[in-house]
């Protein structure tokens, strides 16, 4: 299952080889909102594997971005304790958008029909 999120970026980090044969990139964006009158602020760590690890690479820190992301959650057990990770795997970035919706024309209604342009011929 896919998700988006946007938010301003804070950080990002260098590509990590963990292995010989995988490589990651972890970078951070602030994501604020409003409820109730109150504003929270949620600092959220995202990751980027193998070849996706360029894809933060345009973008600046404070730039607001779009991020697509996967949920991916992982059970890891060694000397008899389980842990349990969970990753937030971005697979595209994109600047978020700051086009101003267009208005919406407004509806009209018979009333606002001149009487002279109504035809009274009605087929029933």
């Amino acid at each position: 299952m896919s998700f988006e999120i946007n938010g301003k970026l804070i950080e990002k980090f260098e590509t990590q080889n963990v292995t010989a044969s995988f490589k990651k990139r972890e970078f951070v964006i602030e994501k604020i909102e409003n409820t109730g009158g109150r504003e929270f602020t949620e600092v959220i760590k995202f990751q980027l594997s193998q070849d996706r690890c360029d894809l933060i690479d345009p973008y600046q820190i404070n730039d607001d971005i779009k991020i697509h992301f996967n949920i991916k959650g992982r059970k890891w057990e060694k000397d008899g304790r389980v842990s349990y990770f969970t990753n937030l795997e971005a697979w595209r970035i994109e600047k978020a958008s700051t086009a101003v919706q267009e208005e919406i024309p407004p509806q009209h209604s018979m009333d606002d029909i001149p009487p002279e342009t109504v035809e009274d011929d009605l087929p029933f």
